[in-house]
């Protein structure tokens, strides 16, 4: 089995949870997150995982700025969490996990060409994609790459994801383009709401697909005259809505599942370590180094 995770929004979680207070090392920087999140990994380690890859943020600006200018900036984020970036990445790595920092990408994408990495290869039995957010969902096939919240301990396959959505994995950014998503900065199409999007969808699977008025429609949605008007004024909005939805699943990752074998950590895990005042990152890994050997 191969694990998948967004270690991004790993960040970004153990950064907000209630009541975890700011842990500053001895140099005077706060590594309380990502000092959080490396535990986390290792526990998954322990638990038995034996391939984990993570993808992170490198930076918060991607490709699809460039297709559309609202998209998400990551402007207004607190510095105190951006400023982990960077020692999430280099903890993961010095514990000896695969880790891929998206620059150009990002991390959903990441993940998705790490998912795609893994689905293709007979060996893998079945692939977990860690993370509850939505954009993932498109990446789930029927009993073998599921999507796992963590934090909730809950398991998406196919049909959970059309009970949560109303639509199947593949037509989960067709999904997004219509409803837009506020997380990403990108606002769908006026009246589009998630009831209308799903029913439309189940029945047309993708936008392009979508009969450009309402009376071509063979199911019936309330206001669907004025939904198809705007669809057909709004078509290429919709269109690069979906665009932006969509993930690429050819970033730049691993090049086979064999990279996503933990095999134990990198050699400045000590001074790493020390750096995040968690010196039992040392002795847990080189623990499980030692039971696996």
């Amino acid at each position: 089995m191969v694990h998948v995770v967004d270690g991004t929004y790993e960040l970004f979680r153990q950064f907000f949870a209630p009541g975890r207070p700011a842990h500053v090392n001895h140099a005077g920087i706060d590594v309380g997150a990502a000092r959080a999140v490396a535990r986390n990994m290792v526990t998954m380690l322990e638990e038995g995982v034996t391939h984990l890859g993570v993808a992170t943020d490198h930076v918060i600006e991607s490709f699809r700025n460039d297709l559309y200018a609202g998209y998400k900036d990551g402007s207004g984020l607190d510095p105190a969490i951006t400023d982990q970036f960077g020692p999430l990445e280099e903890a993961l790595m010095a514990c000896g996990i695969a880790t891929y920092p998206m620059v150009e990408y990002e991390a959903d994408d990441g993940m998705a060409s790490l998912v795609a990495l893994a689905a293709a290869d007979e060996r893998v039995k079945k692939v977990l994609i860690c993370t509850p957010d939505k954009d993932l969902a498109q990446c789930v096939q029927a009993g073998r790459v599921l999507q796992f919240d963590r934090r909730n301990n809950k398991i998406l396959d196919v049909a959970d994801v059309i009970e949560k959505y109303g639509v199947e994995p593949e037509s989960i950014p067709d999904y997004l383009g219509l409803v837009g998503d506020s997380a990403d900065g990108f606002p769908g199409l006026p009246g589009w709401g998630a009831k209308s999007a799903a029913t439309v969808l189940m029945r047309y699977k993708h936008i392009d697909k979508i009969p450009l008025a309402a009376g071509q429609w063979d199911i019936t949605v309330r206001g669907g005259a004025k939904l198809a008007k705007t669809l057909a004024d709004m078509l290429d909005e919709a269109l690069l809505f979906r665009r932006i939805a969509t993930l690429e699943a050819d970033a730049p990752t691993a090049s086979s599942v064999d990279e996503l074998r933990w095999t134990g950590p990198a050699d400045n895990l000590a001074e790493v370590a020390d750096w995040l005042d968690a010196p039992d990152l040392v002795k847990r890994t080189a623990k499980l180094a030692e039971q696996r050997a």
